[in-house]
């Protein structure tokens, strides 16, 4: 089905054209979607339209912008300027970039749109050529992204929008019908190898010893590795302070894109405070009350006496204290899937995984044809000939923390969850424009006032 061209085209025009400061300049948040009201005191409103969720085209540009836009350019130095020793040149997990930085280009975040149809995961579909920016384009690429995950918006039973699902005024404004909502999840654990190995391709003296603080500071696994002196025993870092890896930064510069954009366009735009993410995921400890919400597959570790000391859990019936989430899927297809037991028989393969997706027959770094897109001339083949790989003792090193971790706490990361929820999304809508005009000297802006007639008359 073809998008009506001369009426939505201008919409489009009109967002490229606008400029990026004033954008940024007039950047407000608009909480009131068309159709609500707001209970204020002698400032309460009440609307007298239905709600208006968005349309094919406008839900497909926002879309676009959690897909990738192109490929990386990795410009790194291959060789340490103190003394021309080779340096870890290909820390990246993927290749094609996206329209937000991500750590070694992990691409972590995956999207889940919600509104009045369902509940859809979002895929990452190749870059398209050039700007995909014209209304057919656009629409299609957004079908082929669309996997209905719910048929119905994601949310928590009527008369349950009260605390831990939902914090404070959010429950009235937030997912309501006619809005369309954009929820970040993010796959950890691919990264928290990746970097792990990084990490370890320190020079001689800087490499550090990684030590377990929920398990006394104890070496992580890694004692054979101090012994022999690839490891610093006097530099001493704590799993716990490695936290994420960074890699969740991805997912707020993301949303802060879109944000952007829905502005630009006219649309009401929040981020804010989502469903609690482990309610919203389908955790074991809230299922029973809500339940299994996006349906993410949990694990529980067993419980070991040395949790009361290392994890505060007190007793075995309390051990779904530290579930967490580890993938998703849909009529048997993995859409997300930790690097992790049990979606791999065991940590050793996990990190294996990992790196033959780097350097294996099919990996990254072994894509000629890819790398002759990014460069010009022979410099691709010169970067895959002269850029350095991990050295087989940081791949080693990083299994052996990784086999530790598994073994000591029942689940990978212990630390941090595989699947981290930032706790918040985005709520794109159109707005209800006399609310604003009534209550606000500029409450809103030309893009608004614009909107109803270029994107929909």
């Amino acid at each position: 089905m073809s998008v009506k061209r001369e009426v939505r085209q201008e919409g489009l025009e009109d967002l490229l054209s606008r400029p990026l400061l004033e954008t940024i300049w007039r950047r407000r948040t608009h909480r009131i979607s068309r159709g609500a009201s707001v209970p204020a005191g002698s400032m309460s409103y009440r609307s007298t339209h239905q709600p208006m969720p968005l349309d094919e085209l406008e839900e497909a540009t926002l879309i676009a912008l959690t897909g990738c836009s192109g490929l990386t350019m990795p410009d790194r130095p291959f060789e340490d300027p103190r003394d021309g020793k080779p340096i870890m040149a290909k820390p990246n997990l993927n290749t094609a970039g996206r329209t937000a930085g991500s750590p070694d280009n992990a691409q972590g975040t995956h999207f889940f749109m919600i509104n009045d149809t369902g509940t859809y995961y979002l895929r990452k579909l190749p870059p398209a050529p050039g700007l995909p920016f014209d209304a057919d384009t656009l629409v299609e690429r957004a079908r082929q992204s669309k996997v209905r995950v719910l048929d119905h918006r994601l949310d928590v039973p009527e008369g349950m929008r009260d605390f831990p699902a939902y914090l404070d005024s959010n429950r009235f404004l937030s997912n309501l019908p006619g809005t369309t909502v954009f929820l970040p999840v993010v796959d950890l654990s691919h990264q928290y190898i990746n970097a792990l190995m990084y990490l370890l391709t320190q020079p001689e003296g800087a490499r550090p010893t990684l030590v377990d603080d929920r398990n006394f500071y104890r070496p992580a696994g890694v004692g054979k590795w101090v012994r022999s002196g690839f490891l610093n025993g006097d530099l001493k870092l704590p799993l716990g302070a490695l936290g994420p890896m960074r890699t969740q930064i991805e997912a707020d510069l993301l949303l802060q894109n879109m944000m952007l954009v829905a502005d630009a366009m006219g649309l009401g735009a929040w981020i804010h405070a989502s469903i609690h993410p482990q309610i919203m995921l389908g955790d074991p400890k809230f299922s029973p009350a809500y339940g299994r919400m996006l349906g993410f597959d949990f694990v529980t570790p067993r419980f070991r006496p040395a949790d009361i000391l290392r994890w505060h859990v007190p007793l075995p019936k309390y051990a779904a204290l530290r579930s967490h989430p580890v993938g998703l899927r849909v009529c048997g297809e993995h859409l997300i899937k930790a690097a992790c037991p049990p979606n791999y028989p065991s940590m050793e393969k996990a990190v294996e995984n990992v790196v033959q997706a780097k350097f294996g027959p099919s990996g990254i770094y072994t894509d000629t044809e890819t790398f002759a897109r990014i460069y010009k001339g022979d410099y691709g083949r010169r970067y895959l000939a002269e850029a350095s790989e991990y050295d087989q003792r940081v791949i080693d090193c990083a299994r052996d923390i990784c086999v530790y971790i598994h073994a000591t706490h029942g689940r990978f990361p212990a630390h941090a969850d595989a699947i981290h929820v930032p706790g918040i999304w985005l709520q794109t809508h159109h707005v209800e424009s006399e609310y604003y005009e009534q209550l606000f000297a500029n409450g809103t802006t030309s893009a608004h006032a614009r909107h109803a007639a270029q994107w929909h008359t």
